[in-house]
């Protein structure tokens, strides 16, 4: 089994919206099954100026990927990372999500993550 993901929120919405380099496309069009943090779910859906084509984008996105909950497991990753690194909450719970499933994290937002030991981040616009 090769090298599985989790998928930040950045580049969901750079993927659904056409934002990202071909090579990022191509990487999340190999995945076989997308997996994103609740977090995630929470995050692409709470813009309130989400217009209805990029809501059916996510929709479909969504409608066939893996969604980790927050269970606790998670949650207790996500307390150790808040007191090494004093990241935002949501970030700290994709990061121990990704921790958690033994996946790459997959955001274009390196600088969030950049302090949590043994997280592998790959960007998608540096591919």
């Amino acid at each position: 089994m090769g090298t599985e993901y989790l998928i930040d929120s950045n580049a969901v919405i750079d993927f659904c919206n056409g934002k990202l380099p071909l090579a990022g496309r191509e990487l999340l069009f190999s995945i076989v099954q997308p997996k994103i943090s609740v977090i995630t779910h929470i995050e692409v859906f709470g813009f309130p100026e989400i217009s209805r084509t990029e809501e059916k984008l996510l929709n479909d996105f969504v409608s066939i990927a893996l969604i980790y909950p927050l269970d606790i497991d998670v949650a207790k990753k996500s307390i150790e990372i808040k007191k090494k690194t004093r990241i935002k909450l949501p970030d700290a719970v994709i990061a121990a999500t990704a921790l958690i499933h033994d996946l790459v994290l997959i955001s274009r937002n390196l600088a969030d993550f950049d302090k949590i030991t043994g997280l592998t981040v790959l960007n998608p616009h540096d591919l």
